[in-house]
């Protein structure tokens, strides 16, 4: 090959620099093909209501929880794995985009999205749509079920049975995958938040105390468990005192917590009950040898894994790094295009 036509392939390269995205509704990974994650932050976009200027996006937006002036408004754009706020969206993606690119305006890139298995044509649509405006060149689909899997490195391809659930922030996917194709899969609206919305609501109810959601969100993730521990925890949870109004300090234990959380549990694993009633009888045997294997945020709630292997008999396993699983598995889609048109959601 000429100098020249190197020359223009790798010019070319550098604009076409392909992109995965997992599109949480707690927090957004960018994977870059060849560098790895670039971007991990919230989904949150502050916005100034009065001009409809961007403050900031991602962990600064995020500090700005429950503190803005009257004028500020921290919006989270995606709601239970789907976007809620197209136009926030588009402008969140559009700054997480360039970041990746270290701010260069003229990338159009190719990028690859996880979403739940579960999403509509509209909401598709819609993450099709914002990623188009935030100048994407081309856009596949893939649900998140089998990003997480491939992120997991289960052998997908084989014909053998392999269970996932991930555990995200607003969607929990449950997924049986045999062959690079999904046989059974689940997306429930019960994840994270509803776990943060729970220990909140339980405060209120049981302590007469109103926690903010970054509050609530530690108190889960310092002391909440799906099973009995070991050892007990306890933590002091300030907040505002439903009664005089006024800050006030309590002191709670991890059984309350668990307590709090019982329902959102139950929901789960009465889903993963399910999908084990719904697969093949030959996948059934695989998934009794292997086992469940979890992933996202939700899989580091501390002793689910004992919990779920309590309730069904089979051996659970945490994945190696659960919170990258999606967009690590979303990555590998950007070296394999063969796999990515096999698995692509809207079969492009």
């Amino acid at each position: 090959m000429t100098k020249n036509g190197y020359n223009l392939r790798s010019v070319l390269s550098l604009f076409s620099s392909d992109l995965a995205i997992d599109l949480g509704t707690a927090n957004t990974l960018v994977f870059a093909r060849s560098k790895g994650i670039v971007v991990n932050e919230p989904s949150i976009v502050a916005i100034n209501k009065n001009t409809g200027e961007v403050i900031g996006v991602g962990r600064e937006a995020k500090d700005m929880l429950g503190r803005t002036p009257g004028n500020v408004i921290a919006i989270k754009p995606m709601k239970d794995g789907v976007i809620a706020d197209f136009k926030v969206a588009e402008k969140m993606l559009t700054y997480f985009i360039q970041k990746a690119h270290n701010r260069r305006m003229f990338v159009h890139p190719r990028i690859v999205i996880a979403v739940p298995s579960e999403i509509t044509s509209v909401e598709r649509r819609a993450v099709q749509d914002s990623a188009y405006r935030a100048h994407a060149s081309e856009v596949f689909l893939i649900e998140q079920a089998m990003a997480a899997a491939i992120g997991a490195g289960l052998p997908i391809d084989e014909p053998s049975g392999n269970m996932i659930l991930d555990i995200g922030g607003g969607t929990t996917d449950i997924a049986v995958i045999s062959m690079s194709g999904i046989v059974y899969s689940r997306s429930l609206r019960v994840a994270g938040n509803a776990m943060d919305e729970a220990v909140m609501h339980y405060m209120k109810k049981k302590h007469n105390l109103l926690v903010g959601e970054r509050t609530a969100e530690k108190i889960k993730m310092e002391i909440g468990s799906a099973f009995p521990l070991q050892k007990p925890l306890t933590m002091d949870v300030k907040g505002r005192s439903l009664i005089e109004g006024m800050p006030r300090t309590v002191t709670i234990d991890d059984s309350e917590i668990r307590e709090a959380l019982s329902e959102c549990v139950a929901t789960i694993l009465s889903a993963i009950r399910v999908a084990l009633e719904r697969t093949p009888p030959e996948l059934s045997a695989d998934i009794s040898d292997r086992g469940i294997v979890l992933a996202g945020g939700g899989a580091l709630l501390k002793n689910l894994d004992n919990r779920i292997r309590e309730e069904t008999g089979l051996p659970v396993s945490i994945a190696e790094d659960p919170l990258s699983c999606v967009v690590l598995g979303t990555g590998k889609m950007l070296s394999d295009f063969r796999l990515l048109r096999l698995v692509s959601v809207d079969g492009n």
